[in-house]
């Protein structure tokens, strides 16, 4: 603690490093909650430059320590915070409600504990892992020995990811997002604590000029961002970009939509509408008015609340920056009819901030622009779709739920090289878990075959 803040500093290869230069984060009211360390481009290469040098622990000792960190995630004070403390000042931070806040944590445990599941999933049949476990054949070998991930922070579950490159062997630079800096640091004092080196995984708290820093110092990055940083980083082969997620349903004819609705708002509404994985777009082959009726008349149910507030399940931002962004979506919704629109977005729920209150625009034509735009809470677009309509409109997803009996749809969305990921059936546009790959396993970038034969 520093004062009446809660200090976070910087862990380096040397372990923590509190810097001269500090910045203050506020939570979405403007109240000072975090001071935290900045440190310069120098230490971020120097840091870098000391994790390459260092060996990764064993496999078996990288696989305890990996679930020793999950129970010491939840159950230990890291940074004079325990785990519900650590939970509530994320919640306020960030925005998101209570409960997501506190599921995105969850997520994270989790993912310690089943880190070596996903790898092991992603493992090309015939390659083995350890060269001594074949006379001649495929090896899993790593595409460098250090890992930047540029976090985004949106939601802390995103942090549960990074941890599979540990499993592999890579010592990890996580860069964080001002915007939730606190699940980066609690997970990495979680890893030192649970018997990774220093070397292993470093947090680096930094401005711009040093995010370019990790990423250009690393050997392969993880980064996360918007259109911008997506076309920023595209043509780099050693950055994996996980950019905006433009999440989709597509409802064809023979079904009813009714039977779906539930899967549908859930798709759009779950972890505060935040995340990539939620729906931004709902297409029907029909006439999707009602549709679109419907879904506002179930999301107009969803009561604005402090984030805070255990019942809450729309994030907040400070009143300006929540009416920027109902004019920015009033400007992307011109050509469209409203359900909910731009003008009830923006909930006043005291002390200068706002819950955002869900917004629903119906198409009459599914314009692949207008249903690209993703914005940070629940916002779904509602449209016609047609065979005449084509793939064009559905491409560009992270995931696309397809509610169809059509077989030789599914083979389309499944073959399209722009859809990352299809659901069939009523299955919701958030579903995980460790079988199934986000976008691609992580592994898919950070690992190549190489050839090995022993005479």
């Amino acid at each position: 603690m520093a004062g009446d803040l809660v200090g976070v500093d910087a862990l380096g290869p040397d372990g923590p490093y509190r810097t001269h230069q500090r910045v203050i984060i506020a939570d979405t009211r403007g109240e000072a909650l975090l001071d935290m360390s900045v440190v310069p481009r120098l230490y971020v290469t120097r840091t870098i430059a000391a994790q390459r040098k260092a060996a990764p622990l064993p496999v078996a000792e990288r696989a305890t320590a990996l679930r020793r960190a999950a129970e010491i995630f939840v159950s230990a004070t890291i940074g004079g915070l325990d785990f519900d403390h650590y939970v509530d000042l994320t919640c306020r931070v960030s925005g998101l409600p209570l409960t997501v806040a506190r599921a995105g944590a969850d997520v994270v445990a989790t993912s310690l504990t089943t880190a070596f599941d996903s790898v092991r999933t992603a493992l090309p049949a015939g390659t083995t892992m350890d060269w001594r476990d074949q006379d001649a054949g495929a090896v899993w070998a790593r595409r460098g020995e250090v890992l930047a991930v540029h976090a985004p922070g949106n939601a802390p579950g995103v942090h549960g990811l990074w941890p599979q490159a540990l499993a592999l062997g890579f010592r990890v630079a996580v860069r964080p997002s001002r915007r939730e800096p606190l699940t980066a640091h609690r997970l990495v004092t979680a890893l030192r604590r649970a018997g990774f080196a220093d070397t292993d995984a470093c947090y680096l708290p930094t401005g711009h000029t040093g995010a370019d820093a990790v990423v250009h110092a690393a050997d392969l990055a993880l980064v996360y961002g918007g259109p911008d940083v997506a076309e920023h980083y595209e043509a780099d082969p050693t950055v994996f970009v996980n950019g905006p997620g433009r999440s989709k349903i597509l409802i064809t004819a023979e079904q009813d939509w009714r039977d779906h609705l539930d899967v549908v708002v859930d798709s759009v509404a779950a972890l505060g509408g935040m995340a990539c994985v939620n729906a931004t777009a709902v297409l029907y082959e029909g006439d999707a008015a009602p549709l679109a009726r419907a879904i506002g008349e179930r999301l107009a149910l969803l009561e604005p609340l402090p984030n805070t507030d255990p019942r809450a399940v729309l994030p907040t931002m400070p009143v300006k920056g929540a009416c920027e962004l109902a004019a920015h979506l009033a400007r992307k919704a011109a050509a469209a009819t409203a359900i909910l629109g731009a003008e009830q977005v923006v909930a006043d729920v005291g002390d200068g901030f706002a819950a955002l209150r869900p917004a629903v625009h119906l198409l009459s034509v599914p314009d692949p622009r207008t249903l690209g735009v993703e914005l940070p809470f629940p916002c779904v677009w509602v449209s016609p779709w047609s065979r005449g309509d084509g793939m064009t409109p559905l491409r560009d997803s992270l995931v696309l739920t397809a509610i169809t009996s059509d077989g030789e749809l599914i083979d389309r969305l499944v073959h399209d090289p722009t859809i990352v990921n299809v659901h069939r059936g009523s299955v919701p546009t958030h579903h995980a878990a460790p079988e199934i790959p986000h976008d691609g396993f992580l592994a898919d970038f950070l690992m190549r075959n190489k050839g090995f034969v022993a005479g």
